[in-house]
């Protein structure tokens, strides 16, 4: 069992003031492998105070310095790849070839492309030549960030990098489901050798220290990645002290697949729900298929749901692991017996782990047909390798139904008429839309509209997130 009872709190670890443990499960075993400690208020207020104090000096810190830090941090964190990889792969059962190949590099991709935005950002501009006024960037203060279980160092450096960047100090709050990538990101923190106070981390669940940190009156912004009812608790907790909150929540994309889509498009749009056993915000979890093609496209699905592979997270190969906790695992299927009593039609998959697995959080991938739009299975985030297929017969239908929602996080669009493709993403109601496959580019503003939260994550959005715009008069007189 491995002893993480400690917090990061002004560049030391440090025990709890009150232990309070919390074992750390492994999803594939079900076997605890790891304790960590709940901090207490106590521990929260010592954290912000080393943050407040730390503010003075790291808000003023040069361009130039921050950027030879953020590079030493990147440095650090690829000669310890094969550890981040692992301890993702246990925290949260991602399969250790997609931990490795998905998961930990994305960490590291946001690492270097921040520090690229970071060396073209201008703090200091006149926006008008001809205006006695400066406009300043300057960081906003105070940061709580709190990230989830799913994608845990990809959510972490997406906050924690440009916060650095922007001259901001922070607590990190990782999901105390999967903790121990944050706490490795911790040990590279304190080894490229950023101030003390600059970063903090301290381990608790939402209903502890994410109360204690949004409601904090010396936190000036809180980043938050999870569900949309914890989003809401977060904005109104943060009310009394009008601090910024900046959510990314939950999704239930659309995957619209016209006729004349290409061959591979409804097998790529089921292995992309699939993918991280269907723990993804942004997955297309609604797929939407032209009438004329709709029994071809529920062939193809099946057989794409029939081929994937479920197994341990510790296994090389390409398979999906398990979902990351009990309570995951029972939401999923309690959501999956509802699409049967609800009268859809359940084509591939189902309740139950899959034969041969009779421990762990395994769920088959399961495949809807026949579904209708007021089934709980459309309108809920199942977050789990479950898809629902729908048929629609004009484009006005297909957007009708992609935007009866209350999400608008990621939609997706399959057709080779580029005029068409580019006519309808314009409608459709999500922060991000994606066409035939063509993943988005780094740097490109992550977030969505409605319930899926608000704020941008990534590039030049994702820096200016923390950041205060000033305007002065009189700059040139």
């Amino acid at each position: 069992m491995q002893d993480k009872r400690k917090f990061y709190i002004n560049g030391q670890w440090i025990d709890p003031s009150t232990p309070s443990d919390l074992e750390v499960v492994n999803p594939s075993i079900d076997e605890s492998f790891a304790v960590i400690s709940l901090a207490d208020t106590k521990d929260t207020n010592e954290a912000v105070e080393a943050a407040k104090k730390a503010f003075i000096l790291w808000s003023k810190t040069s361009k130039d310095e921050k950027i030879t830090l953020l590079k030493r941090l990147h440095e650090i964190y690829e000669s310890r790849w094969d550890d981040m990889s692992k301890a993702i792969s246990m925290e949260m059962g991602a399969p250790i070839d997609l931990a490795s190949e998905q998961q930990t590099s994305t960490g590291s991709n946001h690492i270097k492309t921040f520090i690229k935005t970071l060396e073209k950002f201008e703090f200091e501009n006149n926006y008008d030549e001809k205006s006695n006024n400066h406009i300043a960037y300057e960081p906003i203060g105070v940061c709580a960030l709190i990230t989830p279980w799913n994608w845990p160092i990809n959510q972490i450096t997406l906050k924690v990098t440009p916060a650095l960047a922007a001259g901001c100090t922070m607590i990190l709050k990782p999901s105390e489901i999967a903790p121990l990538s944050g706490m490795l990101f911790a040990e590279m923190i304190h080894e490229a050798g950023f101030p003390p106070g600059v970063f903090n981390l301290v381990n608790g669940d939402g209903a502890g220290v994410g109360t204690q940190l949004s409601g904090h009156p010396d936190v000036d912004m809180v980043s938050f990645t999870g569900s949309t009812r914890a989003g809401r608790l977060i904005t109104k907790n943060s009310a009394d002290t009008i601090k910024r909150v900046c959510l990314e929540l939950g999704g239930k994309g659309a995957n619209i697949v016209f006729s004349d889509a290409d061959e591979n498009a409804v097998r790529r749009g089921v292995s992309r729900v699939f993918n991280n056993s269907g723990q993804s915000c942004n997955a297309p979890t609604r797929m939407l298929v032209e009438k004329s093609i709709y029994e071809r496209a529920v062939k193809e699905a099946i057989d794409q749901a029939n081929k994937t592979k479920v197994d341990l997270a510790s296994r090389k190969g390409n398979h999906i692991g398990p979902v990351v906790s009990k309570a995951q695992f029972d939401k999923i299927q309690n959501l999956i017996q509802s699409g049967i009593d609800e009268g859809a039609t359940l084509v591939a998959g189902g309740p139950h782990r899959p034969d041969g697995l009779d421990k762990g959080y395994f769920v088959k991938p399961t495949i809807f047909t026949d579904v209708k739009t007021n089934m709980k299975i459309v309108n809920e985030e199942i977050f789990g390798p479950v898809i629902s297929l729908l048929s629609f017969e004009t484009e006005e239908e297909a957007i009708s139904i992609s935007n009866d929602t209350t999400y608008g996080l990621t939609n997706y669009i399959q057709t080779q008429d580029n005029d068409k493709a580019k006519r309808i993403s314009k409608k459709l109601r999500s922060g991000m839309v994606e066409i035939n496959g063509n993943a988005f580019s780094k740097g490109t503003p992550f977030g969505g509209y409605k319930q899926s939260g608000n704020g941008r994550e990534g590039g030049t959005w994702g820096l200016e997130e923390y950041l205060e715009v000033k305007a002065i008069s009189g700059w040139n007189l």
